[in-house]
């Protein structure tokens, strides 16, 4: 009889493997069990050794930060959502301290690139969007402005998650993304209104439409 495989022991040892990496603790098939209440076989059973944890360890932080984006609420203005798709990843880390240092540790492979790379290009769709309601200007780049208000949300957070900075730093992002985007032809005044709902959303104002001014120069 084939037994099923328990989600929760899965996640057990993922959550395990990368609290060892974080601490740098010697990883051994031992230590990965220790105090897990399961044997090192379970390592082979539901990975198929260490390098298969290892890489299943990886996948799973950009497994849970495509659920946070995906949880962010659309709504008809995509700066403000572009805000709050930053918000949410930085809400991941913070969720998920351990794994959000795996998760960009390219000595391990991923199982899954294709869906790594969907939770950068869920940023490239909203600033589509923006570009075609003339929020953004037509020549803007949207796959290096993505990756451009990625490393902003990036770089703060791991500031802040590692030490140096206390986390009011991350307060931060929102006067720089509102930069990024007005030096993409965002008007000053809407986008600064559309930046702060999306950063930090008010209590029944998640869906709240913001003025579109008219459309950028192209």
């Amino acid at each position: 009889m084939v037994r099923t495989k328990d989600p929760v022991v899965r996640t057990l040892l993922i959550e395990r493997a990368a609290q060892m990496l974080r601490t740098r603790e010697p990883v051994t098939l031992r230590a990965i069990v220790a105090g897990t209440g399961v044997s090192t076989m379970a390592v082979y059973t539901y990975f198929g050794g260490m390098d298969g944890l290892w890489q299943a360890t990886r996948q799973e932080g950009f497994t849970r930060l495509a659920a946070k984006l995906k949880a962010a609420p659309q709504t008809a203005d995509p700066v403000r959502d572009l805000a709050a798709l930053g918000a949410a990843y930085l809400s991941n880390a913070l969720a998920n301290p351990d794994l959000y240092r795996v998760m960009f540790d390219a000595g391990f492979e991923l199982g899954d690139p294709a869906a790594a790379d969907e939770t950068l290009h869920c940023l490239v769709r909203d600033i589509d969007r923006a570009k075609a309601i003339g929020r953004f200007r037509r020549d803007v780049d949207s796959l290096a402005l993505a990756t451009q208000s990625w490393a902003i949300g990036h770089g703060l957070v791991s500031l802040v998650s590692t030490g140096p900075l206390p986390r009011q730093a991350l307060d931060h992002g929102a006067p720089m993304l509102t930069a990024l985007f007005t030096s993409c032809g965002d008007d000053p005044d809407t986008c600064r209104r559309s930046v702060e709902l999306g950063w930090h959303p008010e209590p029944g104002r998640e869906t709240a439409p913001v003025d579109q001014p008219p459309p950028a120069n192209t």
